[in-house]
Order: structure tokens, then C-alpha cells, then sequence
């Protein structure tokens, strides 16, 4: 006797096997693209992505370079999902290459909870970001303010006197985002989300 198996079957079989196969690409691709968008970053287009400082023995055996000064314009951006204010206290220093300065960035939680945030630094242009190098910077930890706690933090930086001469200027921009993961770990919970729990519903966009 020969058995036979439905078309449908068949194919929704097959179907199903694609759409896994699809999934498992693209989630592997997700991984992969991490790597290589680092090095497009930091070896293509020049974009030093690291948080990570130099250290101060390093930035101290910079030769200063007294014949040439360089403008460093700060700027200070806040995710709209975290109600922080967040600025440079100078918008700008004139430095001389090799010569290690400090500056600082002055943070206040304005809501009435304590919350964790991040900030994320860059550099521009681009070609520039290679060379410039911080010895502590409040971009390489966690960020916890109380509610409605103001900071101020440092940054502490040397431009690498290797910067290219048609290099006049510098800009460093900060980005503070929430983070939700730490804010949770400190075993609170907003007020916002309370209410909504409270209320078992979810909110709707504009209300």
C-alpha cells in the first residue's frame, strides 16, 4: 500500500522550516552586525566607539604642543524618555595639544523618582575621535540621581597632539538615556508605573 501525504501538508511544512531558518539568520545576523559595526566604526570611518579612558600615566608622557591650540565645543542632549536636565557648564575651551584639561557637565533629576542613566559620548568629525582621549569621564559608569538630586560631573580629557594639522576644531556631544534595567534593580518603582499597574490598564498615546 503507498501513502501518500497532502499537498498542504507539505508545503506548510516547508513553509514553516523557512520562516525558521529565516529567523534563526536573522537573529545570528543580529549578533553579527555588532562586531561589524565596530570595526566599520573605529577602523573605516575613524569612530572610536569605547568608553573606555586612557590612563593618566599615558595622557601625562603627552608632549604639549605650545605652538598650536585647538577649540572643544560640549554639548549636553537628554533622551526624551528620561526627565533629566543635562548641560555643559562652557560650551567651549581652547587647549593645546598634549595638555590634559577639565571640564564639567551638571545633571538634575527633575522627577520625583531616583533613576539610572547612561550617557553615551561622541566625537566629531569623526576623523578627530581617535585622538581624542579622556582620563575619566561620568560616560563610563552607571548614573544614579535621587529624586530631584542635581550633580555636577567631570570630564577630564587630552587631545592627542598626532591630530591631524586641518583638524581646528572638536566637538564632544553627550546623550543621556534611561536605564530601565538599573532603575529596576533598585527596587522601586516609578510613580507612573505604579499607577498603571494600580489601575490595570495601559495607558493610550496622547491621553
Amino acid at each position: 500500500m503507498t501513502s501518500t501525504t497532502a499537498p498542504g501538508s507539505v508545503s506548510n511544512a516547508g513553509i514553516a522550516k523557512t520562516i525558521g531558518m529565516v529567523s534563526l539568520a536573522a537573529f545570528l545576523f543580529g549578533f553579527a552586525m555588532i562586531p561589524i559595526y565596530r570595526i566599520a566604526c573605529e577602523h573605516v570611518l575613524g569612530i572610536k566607539l569605547s568608553p573606555e579612558g586612557i590612563s593618566n600615566d599615558k595622557a601625562a608622557s603627552m608632549v604639549v604642543d605650545t605652538s598650536r591650540s585647538v577649540t572643544v565645543e560640549f554639548v549636553g542632549n537628554v533622551n526624551s524618555k528620561l526627565p533629566w536636565e543635562f548641560r555643559p557648564e562652557v560650551t567651549r575651551v581652547s587647549v593645546h595639544p598634549g595638555a590634559l584639561t577639565e571640564v564639567w557637565f551638571d545633571a538634575t533629576n527633575q522627577s520625583g523618582d531616583p533613576i539610572v542613566g547612561n550617557a553615551v559620548p561622541s566625537v566629531a568629525p569623526s576623523e578627530a575621535s581617535l585622538y581624542f582621549n579622556k582620563t575619566e569621564c561620568f560616560c563610563f559608569t552607571e548614573q544614579l540621581l535621587a529624586a530631584g538630586e542635581s550633580r555636577r560631573m567631570p570630564v577630564r580629557f587630552v587631545v592627542d597632539p598626532q591630530l591631524p594639522a586641518n583638524v581646528k576644531t572638536l566637538t564632544l556631544s553627550y546623550t543621556f538615556f534611561a536605564n530601565d534595567i538599573a532603575t529596576r534593580r533598585l527596587g522601586h518603582v516609578p510613580a507612573s508605573d505604579a499607577a498603571v499597574a494600580a489601575s490595570g490598564s495601559i495607558p493610550s498615546v496622547g491621553s
